[in-house]
């Protein structure tokens, strides 16, 4: 039976047999220093808090070890980590040290810079917002754009307090409406101005524009003008003409469909005034101009 301190003697002599190697491989190489820019994490902040202004994402810092080891090193094996679990809101000074430097075995910070770092946090809050489309491009000549939506139609949206009061809208990714027709639909990302600011949900909206024919403006005349009370009266003149606006397709209605009137109510029989003319339309077409806008009556 093997004594305790004499099992396993051909491992014990190889990791005898390694650890000299290594301590001559490293013995033989020198010991230097070097300066490197590492980036900087923050860990631990509250969930009420969110950090404001330009908190530095980077600091500088001088190690020291084997040239060998320091070769060695490849990006991001070297991060500074700051803690802030006791951290509060307002602007708050914090000390960083070699301690806080995750770094590889055989390498020492000789000095960090800077050693304090100054960071603004305010609280959390949220906030919903309208989402408001983004058109590009023009439709083809003789359309125009009409309504423009979103689904959703609003978001969620989260960030430093003062950030998110001041913040009135969400938009989306551009539409190209260019040299359409019809109405284009599109699924789009929605994103908002401010950096500070993130959606809580969702991501996406689906935009419609609606694309029609312009409408055009022509002159309807010849359209009787009547007293609505019914009571006798001398009209002059007695028709007038009036130019609308409206879908190619309606420039067809002829004066028929027009009701030009005047209001005539409480008024003696032998009274002479100016009225103004009223006009209604047909349907989808807008009155532009009543020419002429006044007329003379004679109430019998």
């Amino acid at each position: 039976m093997a004594l305790p301190g004499f099992r396993h003697p051909g491992l014990k002599l190889l990791s005898i047999v390694l650890a000299a190697l290594i301590w001559l491989i490293v013995s033989g190489e020198q010991i230097v220093e070097r300066a490197l820019r590492i980036p900087l994490e923050f860990i631990n902040l509250p969930a009420a808090l969110e950090l404001v202004g330009d908190a530095p994402d980077t600091v500088d810092v001088r190690v020291r070890g084997s040239s060998g080891a320091l070769g060695r090193v490849a990006a991001g094996e070297l991060v500074a980590v700051l803690d802030l679990r006791t951290a509060r809101a307002g602007r708050r000074l914090f000390h960083l040290t070699g301690d806080d430097v995750r770094l590889p075995f055989g390498i020492e910070v000789v000095q960090l810079s800077p050693s304090n770092i100054a960071v603004t946090l305010e609280p959390s809050a949220t906030k919903v917002v309208p989402v408001v489309p983004e058109v590009d491009g023009d439709p083809r000549d003789g359309y125009v754009i009409g309504a423009v939506t979103a689904d959703p139609d609003t978001v969620e949206v989260a960030g430093p307090a003062t950030a998110v009061s001041r913040l009135t809208e969400a938009i989306t990714e551009a539409v190209s409406v260019a040299g359409a027709t019809g109405t284009v639909t599109e699924r789009v990302n929605i994103g908002v101005s401010n950096p500070l600011v993130r959606l809580l949900s969702p991501a996406g909206a689906q935009v419609t524009v609606s694309v029609a024919p312009a409408p055009v403006e022509w002159a309807v005349g010849g359209i009787p003008v009547r007293a609505r009370s019914g009571v006798p009266a001398e009209i002059a003149p007695a028709q007038v003409m009036v130019f609308v606006r409206g879908p190619r397709e309606a420039r067809n209605a002829n004066a028929a469909e027009f009701v030009a009137s005047i209001d005539i109510e409480g008024l003696r029989p032998g009274t002479i005034v100016q009225l103004p003319v009223q006009v209604t339309p047909p349907p989808r077409v807008g009155v532009v101009q009543v020419q002429p806008p006044m007329v003379r009556v004679r109430v019998r």
